[in-house]
């Protein structure tokens, strides 16, 4: 195994833990917020009505939400990177292929986040009702926040074979915990798991999958307090 010295990398496995790791923490308190704080309190599930009446009158609760998910993307690009260059020594290619199934998954994410900027657009703009009259506009608006989850699940399915990738390089890097690397593994099967459900098993009840959805976090962990300790 022929390892790429920290010169030629620009950057030392420590320096990219600690980046990987505060990229991950940033995402652990955006994503929640954006997600749990905004999102589920503003979109009612089956009431366009009652979504777009929230909607109207939180305009700015909307846009932090907006922009806390876009934070998210912006370090899934930063993570990506950052991991890219930890595993180097394990193994170059597939670091990089590892790398790349989450800059894809990031590219489909931002791309389904348009279409939750375009409902921002259409509540706050009133040329659009005026123009499309209520019902047409709701229907409207009740589209794009479906595609916008549908277009991220999509997206969620190559974060998850991302974190398999991971966990199989974690696992052999030696210079990792390997228990790190097993909970990688179960934590991508279970999104790629959990996104494929609507399409191929839509009456299976997949919410215990949830819980394995944090193992990500114990990575982080490790990453922000024994990272700076990597040797190899």
């Amino acid at each position: 195994m022929v390892f790429e010295s920290e010169a030629e990398q620009g950057i030392s496995l420590r320096q990219a833990a600690l980046v990987a790791g505060f990229g991950l923490l940033i995402m652990a308190v955006a994503a929640p917020f954006a997600e749990f704080f905004v999102y589920a309190r503003l979109v009612v599930s089956g009431d366009t009505d009652a979504t777009v009446h929230n909607m109207r009158a939180n305009g700015g609760l909307l846009m932090a939400g907006i922009f806390s998910y876009l934070l998210v993307f912006i370090c899934d690009v930063l993570v990506a990177w950052a991991l890219y260059l930890l595993l180097i020594p394990v193994n170059r290619a597939l670091s990089l292929l590892t790398a790349w199934f989450r800059l894809v998954y990031t590219a489909i994410a931002l791309f389904a986040l348009v279409k939750l900027a375009t409902v921002y657009r259409l509540i706050h703009a009133s040329d659009y009702l005026a123009e499309f009259g209520a019902d047409q506009l709701h229907a409207q608006i009740a589209l794009a926040l479906k595609a916008f989850r549908y277009e991220w699940g999509i997206g969620l399915i190559l974060f998850g074979i991302h974190l398999i990738l991971l966990g199989f390089l974690v696992y052999r890097s030696g210079y990792i915990p390997k228990f790190l690397g097993v909970l990688l593994l179960i934590a991508g099967s279970a999104w790629v798991i959990y996104e494929l459900g609507p399409y191929f098993y839509p009456g299976v009840d997949l919410g215990y999958l949830m819980i394995a959805f944090s193992m990500e976090l114990v990575f982080m962990a490790w990453l922000l307090i024994r990272g700076w300790k990597i040797r190899i």
